[in-house]
C-alpha cells in the first residue's frame, strides 16, 4: 500500500454566487442565473474551493506540482479519467462550504503504451455539517508520448440515442472554463504545448466539461439526480463537434468520426 493512501485535506468556501453566474453564462444556459440563496445545479462545485499556488509550485504542464498532496509517482502526464458522483442535496450559493479530500487508491498499472498510474479521490462535500455532495475522482497519470508506441485502441459510440444534443467548444469557451475551475493544465489553452509536449493535434476539451453537459441533460428529466458516473475513453478537440446522446440512464458522447468521448450513466 503506497504511503500516501489516506492522507487528506480540507478546503473552505463561501460558495460565491458571481461564479455560479459566470457558469450558467459559459455554459449557455437558459432562464435566469442563479442568486444568492439558489441551489446550484449539479456538478458545479467544480468552479469552488480553489488552490491557487505560486508559479514555482507548478508542473510543466500548468498544474500544480506532483509531490505534495498527491505524490510524484514518476509519470507526467495527468488526465482526469471519469468519476462518480452522490447527490444527497444541494449546494446553496452565498453559504459556506467545506470540501475533505482523502486519497483513496494509487494503483499502477502497465498499459499498452507503458506505465500508467490511476489516482482515485473521494471529495465529501458539506453546508451547515450536512453532507451535499461526495465525489471520487479517477486520475491517471502516464509517460511522455513515445512515437513507437502503439496507438490507443478508441471504442466506438453506440448508436440508437433518444435524445441527442451537438455541441462544440471553441478556445475561448475553454479558456473561460479553465478560468473558473482554476485549471492552468496547458493541453486546455496552449496548442504549441498540446502538440510538441501531449502530442495531441489541437485543444483538449475539460473531461468534467463533457460531463457536466451530459448532467445537465440528466437534470431536465424533472427529477433529482441521486448518481451519476462518467468515464473518459478519448479525447475531444476544440476545432471538433460532438453528439451528446442519452438513452434511458445511458449516456455518451460521440465524435463526429464515430468514436466515444465519454461514456456515463446517471440515476434518479
Amino acid at each position: 500500500m503506497h504511503a500516501s493512501i489516506g492522507k487528506m485535506q480540507i478546503l473552505d468556501d463561501c460558495m460565491d454566487p458571481a461564479r455560479a453566474q459566470a457558469l450558467h453564462a459559459v455554459l449557455g444556459r437558459k432562464g435566469p442565473a442563479p442568486e444568492i440563496g439558489d441551489p446550484l445545479p449539479a456538478f458545479w462545485h467544480q468552479i469552488y474551493f480553489w488552490q491557487a499556488v505560486p508559479a514555482e509550485q507548478l508542473g510543466r504542464d500548468g498544474h500544480m506540482k506532483t509531490g505534495g498532496f498527491i505524490p510524484d509517482l514518476g509519470l507526467p502526464r495527468r488526465m482526469w479519467a471519469g468519476g462518480e458522483l452522490e447527490f444527497f442535496q444541494p449546494l446553496v450559493t452565498g453559504r459556506p462550504a467545506q470540501k475533505l479530500t482523502r486519497i483513496e487508491k494509487i494503483v499502477p498499472k502497465q498499459g499498452r503504451t507503458g506505465p500508467l498510474a490511476f489516482v482515485t479521490l473521494c471529495h465529501e462535500i458539506s453546508q451547515s455539517d450536512a453532507l451535499c455532495v461526495r465525489e471520487r475522482q479517477d486520475l491517471v497519470y502516464r509517460q511522455d508520448p513515445s512515437e513507437n508506441a502503439p496507438q490507443p485502441v478508441v471504442p466506438l459510440a453506440p448508436q440508437g440515442e433518444t435524445v441527442r444534443t451537438r455541441h462544440r467548444f471553441d478556445a475561448t469557451t475553454l479558456f473561460r472554463y479553465s478560468a473558473l475551475t482554476m485549471n492552468g493544465h496547458r493541453i486546455h489553452y496552449d496548442p504549441d504545448y498540446c502538440r510538441a509536449v501531449e502530442g495531441y493535434p489541437g485543444l483538449v476539451v475539460h473531461g468534467p466539461l463533457l460531463a457536466q453537459v451530459l448532467m445537465q441533460m440528466a437534470e431536465e428529466q424533472n427529477r433529482p439526480l441521486a448518481r451519476f458516473r462518467f468515464r473518459a475513453t478519448s479525447p475531444l478537440f476544440h476545432f471538433e463537434a460532438a453528439d451528446f446522446c442519452q438513452n434511458g440512464a445511458d449516456f455518451w458522447v460521440r465524435g463526429p468520426d464515430g468514436r466515444q468521448c465519454m461514456e456515463a450513466k446517471a440515476a434518479w
